[in-house]
Formats: structure tokens, sequence, C-alpha cells
């Protein structure tokens, strides 16, 4: 387990180093809970869901978890965290904009100047847009928009961005196992052929130094002035 911390800790700081000693349903759990909770509760600011669909995938390409279960997770927590999001814009939206930290927040506007001038479009592109992602779902909601079309275009827009986001978290993850695995046997020749070195070395010398005392014992020492 040691070996994942790196390549999650490059894509999520403090939460990959968390979540890598998870495995299995609560790894599922975790990561829905990001996806959703990030436009659920209009919270993108705060809540890494992007964050959580890399880290996903790159438990996924670890073998901590199951690749299409996570995909399957992430774009149902991204499908039914924006249908939340609508919801809550359309009926408490107004009086959350009154509020802090939504108040003159420059996210709103930018989400709102997105749904007036794109529609549908914007839930589709808003999808891959940071504060967008957070906020266009509840300014959706407040715009008037059916639900049926925002629900068209928010389930195309989860789907691809699950998994686009999982897959590069997959491939992150899978890489680098593959690149531990080979260092990790590539380690152990080296270190055989070097352990292999060493006593083959250690031989030849105590063999050679056998011979030279041999030799020193029969062969009577030259005495000088004796021709």
């Amino acid at each position: 387990m040691t070996l994942h911390a790196p390549v999650l800790a490059s894509l999520s700081g403090g939460v990959g180093r968390w979540l890598h000693h998870l495995h299995g349903p609560v790894v599922y759990l975790v990561v829905g809970l990001l996806v959703f909770a990030e436009a659920g509760f209009l919270l993108g600011f705060v809540v890494p869901g992007e964050t959580a669909a890399l880290i996903g995938g790159a438990l996924a390409g670890l073998h901590n978890v199951n690749l299409v279960t996570m995909v399957v997770v992430v774009v149902v927590a991204a499908v039914v965290g924006d249908s939340v999001g609508y919801e809550v814009g359309k009926w408490i939206g107004p009086w959350l904009m009154r509020r802090r930290p939504l108040r003159d927040n420059p996210g709103v506007a930018k989400a709102t100047d997105l749904v007036v001038r794109f529609g549908g479009a914007a839930v589709f592109f808003g999808r891959w847009i940071a504060l967008a992602r957070a906020m266009v779902p509840g300014v959706t909601g407040m715009s008037g928009m059916r639900y049926r079309t925002f629900l068209v275009f928010n389930a195309l827009g989860a789907f691809a961005w699950g998994v686009t986001f999982v897959l590069i978290g997959f491939a992150v993850g899978n890489s680098y196992a593959r690149i531990a695995s080979t260092i990790g046997t590539t380690s152990l020749i080296v270190v055989a052929v070097a352990v292999v070195g060493v006593v083959t070395a250690s031989r030849v010398h105590r063999r050679r130094r056998h011979r030279s005392e041999e030799q020193e014992l029969v062969e009577p020492p030259h005495q000088p002035g004796k021709e």
C-alpha cells in the first residue's frame, strides 16, 4: 500500500493520501458522496468532486476497486447531485443567493450568464468547468428550465465527464503500478547479480591467495649471495 501514496498524492494531496488506505465499498461511498456534494449543495468551491473522480480511477488502476463499478458510481452520483442542485435552486435558490457566501459571488454570475446564453448546452459544458459544475444546476433550477430538458443534458454531461476523468485516473494508477512492478523486478535482478558478483570475486580472491601461500611453502625463499 505504501507504493500507492505518491501517485494519489500527486493527483490530490491530502485527500488522495487519505483515500489510498481504503478499499471496495468504502471507496465507492466516499467518491460518490464527494461527486454528489459538489453540485448537490452548491459547495463546489469546497468539495473536490473532480479530484474524487480522478482518485477513484487511480484506485481502480491500482486494483483497489473495480473500474466499471467506479465509472457507474461517479456518473450516477454526478447525475443525482446535479438533480438535487437543480431542485435546491428551484425552491430556495433566490433565498440562498441573498446570503453569503453566494451573495455577489462571481461564480454565480458566470453560471447565470452561461445558462442565459446557452440553455441546455450550458448544463452539458458546465460540467467541465469547476465553478460552473457547482453552480449551473442551481442556477438552471432558478431559470425555469423544465427538469426533463435539464435531465437530458445533465445525464449526457455527467456520463462524458465521469468516464473521461475516471479513465484518466485509471491510466495514471495503472501506469504507476506497472512502473512500480518493473522497478521492483529490476531491483531484485540487480541485487541478485551484485550478490553473485561479490561472491564470485571473493572466491577468486581466496583461490589466488591460497595458491600464492602454497607456492611460498613449496619454493624455498631466495637467499641473496647464493648463486
